[in-house]
């Protein structure tokens, strides 16, 4: 509001005379809000200039940006606590596909544990071998029993002129001859009994390949196998044994006759 000054001269002043102030009452009230409004101004300094409250339509603008944001960070929580539920899915896929794998393997080796490798069936494989062995010695000892006697009889039989001693020489010489025929049945017996071998062999080739199938075949087998060390000493590196049909690298019997020509 205006406020009413009293007009004065310089003369008056001069004289020692101070002019009053015509102060209106109606400056009172001014000076008051002024004064009101400084000592709020003071308190929000003194609090620490406290924010000053948003109007509404800032304080939903605010509300609104920050539930974006957590919104935001939710769904990206979500997606990883998705992608990681996915790749314990794939683990779990997995684990269950070895553990399908190492069962199916204990029910072979619990198959070949009761067919073939308890005492009872090794040992009869290991009998069966044996046997093969003792008829083989012996159906062997007894042809050679056999021929050295019908060698020693046809040279004592060249030698004698009596008719008598002819026929006995020529009978002994029938009997080894039959001899040597019974000692050839060690064949049919060594045939039979290498056949029950055989088989329990081909009965555990059968279970182990299944064994290998399971674990991803020979290819994956093989990646794993030790490479062989052959500890021999040289003069049993010579001893290959007879080769079997098909086998390379045997010389031939033309082979070793090319070297004389």
């Amino acid at each position: 509001m205006a406020v009413h000054r009293k007009r004065f001269r310089v003369e008056d002043i001069a004289g020692g005379e101070m002019p009053i102030l015509d102060v209106t009452e109606e400056a009172i009230p001014m000076h008051s809000e002024i004064m009101a409004e400084l000592r709020a101004i003071r308190a929000q300094m003194a609090k620490g200039a406290a924010p000053l409250p948003l109007s509404g339509s800032a304080a939903m603008a605010a509300i609104d940006a920050s539930t974006a944001h957590e919104l935001s960070e939710a769904r990206t929580m979500l997606d990883t606590y998705r992608a990681q539920i996915e790749q314990c899915e794939k683990l779990k896929v997995e684990l269950d596909l070895i553990h399908d794998a190492i069962d199916r393997t204990k029910r072979e080796i619990a198959t070949l544990h009761g067919k073939s490798f308890d005492g009872g069936e090794m040992a009869k494989v290991n009998g069966e071998l044996g046997a093969v062995v003792g008829g083989t010695e012996q159906a062997t000892q007894q042809i050679l029993e056999a021929a050295e006697s019908i060698d020693q009889a046809a040279s004592a039989m060249s030698k004698v002129d009596s008719i008598d001693q002819q026929k006995r020489l020529a009978d002994d010489i029938q009997e080894r001859v039959i001899s040597i025929f019974e000692a050839c049945n060690f064949q049919d017996l060594t045939g039979q009994r290498i056949s029950k071998v055989m088989g329990t062999m081909k009965f555990i080739e059968q279970h182990i390949n299944a064994m290998m199938e399971i674990w991803g075949g020979v290819d994956a087998i093989k990646s794993h196998v030790v490479p062989p060390v052959d500890n021999r000493s040289e003069d049993d590196k010579l001893l290959n044994g007879p080769k079997l049909a098909g086998d390379v690298g045997h010389a031939s019997q033309d082979d070793i006759d090319a070297l004389f020509d």
